[in-house]
C-alpha cells in the first residue's frame, strides 16, 4: 500500500483531518467517520483522508488491530455524490493527495492487519465497502442495511462486487437489483455481519473480541491476510466498475433519479 510518501505517527499526529478522527492506543487504531451532519457520506478527501489513516496501519508494526466506527445514527450514507461532480464545499484536511486513484473496494484489503467495524447506525449503499471489508463485522440490533442506488437510477458496482466476497452470488444480485433494506438477521446468516448484540453491549463485545485478537501472533496474521489479498479482485476490476457508475451517474436516467431523489417524488425513468 503506497498511496503517499512514508508516513509515522509523529507526521500522523500533525495531520488536520477535515472528516475522520483518528486514536492510536494500546496496538489498536481507531478510524471514527466524522461527518455526522452529511450522514457520514464519502467526500474525495474522506477517502482520501481513510486511506492515509490505512497506509499508516499497514505500514506500522505496533498497531495489531484497526477498529472503524462512526458518530451520529447513521454509520454511512454512502458516496457524497455532489462532491464526486465537484460540488464538495470547503473544507480544512492536511492530508495530501494520493500517487493514485485509491479504490475503496480494495484498499480494506491492502492494510494486512485485523479490521473491525463496529455498526451503530444505518448502512447504505457505498457504507457497505466498511462492512465487506473489514475482517469483523459488529452490529447493533435493529440497523438498517439498504441498497438504494437502483431507485436512483444508479448501480452498486463496486459495492456488489465486495459483497460477493463475503455473501452468496445470487443473494447479493437479487439485493442490488430490487433495491431492498436487508433485515440485519439475515446480513449474519449471509455472513456480511460477524456478531448482533444489543445496544448495551457494543463497546463489550468489541472489547472482547479486540483482546482476542492481540493475544495471537501479529506476524502469523499479518502473513496470512498478505496471502488472502491475493486471492480478492484486482484494483483493475474496481478500476472498471468506478468507470461504471461514473457512466451510469452521467446518464439521462441517472441525472433524473438523482433529480426525482431530491424533489422527492417518482422518477420518470427513460431506458437511457
Amino acid at each position: 500500500m503506497k498511496y503517499f510518501d512514508t508516513i509515522n505517527k509523529e507526521l500522523l499526529n500533525q495531520q488536520i483531518f477535515a472528516f475522520i478522527n483518528v486514536d492510536e492506543e494500546d496496538k489498536v487504531l481507531t478510524v471514527t467517520l466524522d461527518r455526522a451532519e452529511k450522514k457520514n457520506a464519502l467526500h474525495p478527501q474522506m477517502i482520501n483522508e481513510l486511506a492515509y489513516a490505512m497506509q499508516y496501519a499497514h505500514s506500522n508494526k505496533d498497531i495489531w488491530v484497526v477498529l472503524f466506527q462512526a458518530k451520529g445514527d447513521v454509520f454511512c450514507a454512502g458516496a457524497d455524490l455532489k462532491a464526486m461532480m465537484g460540488m464538495g464545499g470547503e473544507y480544512n484536511s492536511s492530508i495530501p493527495f494520493p500517487k493514485k486513484d485509491i479504490l475503496l473496494g480494495e484498499i480494506f484489503h491492502k492494510i494486512h492487519k485485523p479490521t473491525i467495524a463496529k455498526i451503530e447506525g444505518a448502512v447504505y449503499a457505498g457504507g457497505f465497502f466498511f462492512l465487506a471489508g473489514c475482517h469483523i463485522v459488529i452490529a447493533k440490533s435493529h440497523v438498517k442495511l439498504g441498497l438504494p442506488e437502483v431507485k436512483r437510477g444508479l448501480f452498486p458496482f463496486q459495492v456488489m462486487a465486495s459483497l460477493m466476497n463475503v455473501m452468496p452470488k445470487r443473494k447479493v444480485v437479487d439485493w442490488c437489483i430490487r433495491g431492498y433494506n436487508l433485515p440485519v438477521e439475515d446480513a449474519l446468516q449471509y455472513g456480511l455481519v460477524t456478531e448482533i448484540v444489543e445496544a448495551d453491549k457494543v463497546e463489550e463485545v468489541t472489547s472482547k473480541i479486540i483482546d482476542e485478537l492481540k493475544f495471537n501472533s501479529p506476524t502469523a496474521i499479518r502473513n496470512g491476510l498478505t496471502a488472502l489479498d491475493h486471492i480478492l479482485p484486482t484494483g483493475e476490476t474496481h478500476m472498471y466498475l468506478m468507470q461504471m457508475l461514473l457512466n451510469t451517474l452521467g446518464s439521462k436516467d441517472g441525472q433524473e433519479g438523482l433529480k426525482a431523489f431530491k424533489e422527492k417524488r417518482k422518477p420518470n425513468w427513460t431506458g437511457e
